[in-house]
């Protein structure tokens, strides 16, 4: 009887390379920092449109970011022809803390960086609010 030695991944890792081989991911990664009553929050998202791919809301103290990439590549030779193409949605949903200004929430994309500005302030605020993406 032989013995097959099996590679043991953690359930997690394997998810992760069986849906996102390179590691892109189905989610946005983001980093937060406090700028004095600002909450910062940065998203990398290279190749979108932010006027057609980017759609920011909050709602209940939930900031709520969705993004969508669509992109073709196409290259015919003499004797070949390739095409490619690379698509995926993408969502990030985070608590913002208590006394956030959600009116005055302001975002900015610049060279496929997104950044969410949230003023914080004493009050809380339950309604639904949709934030506009500028270009810098």
């Amino acid at each position: 009887m032989a013995l097959v030695r099996r590679e043991h991944f953690e359930f997690p890792e394997l998810w992760r390379r069986f849906f996102d081989p390179e590691g892109d991911g189905s989610w946005l990664r983001a980093e937060e920092y406090v700028e004095g009553d600002t909450l910062v929050v940065r998203t990398e998202i290279p190749g979108i449109d932010p006027d057609k791919d980017v759609e920011i809301s909050i709602s209940d103290g939930v900031l709520d970011i969705r993004a969508h990439r669509q992109a073709e590549t196409e290259h015919t030779g003499k004797d070949s022809y390739r095409s490619e193409f690379r698509y995926g949605s993408f969502v990030r949903r985070m608590p913002l803390p208590a006394g956030t200004k959600d009116g005055s929430v302001t975002a900015s994309y610049h060279d496929g960086i997104l950044e969410i500005r949230v003023p914080v302030g004493d009050e809380a605020k339950a309604e639904t609010t949709r934030v506009s993406v500028t270009r810098g």
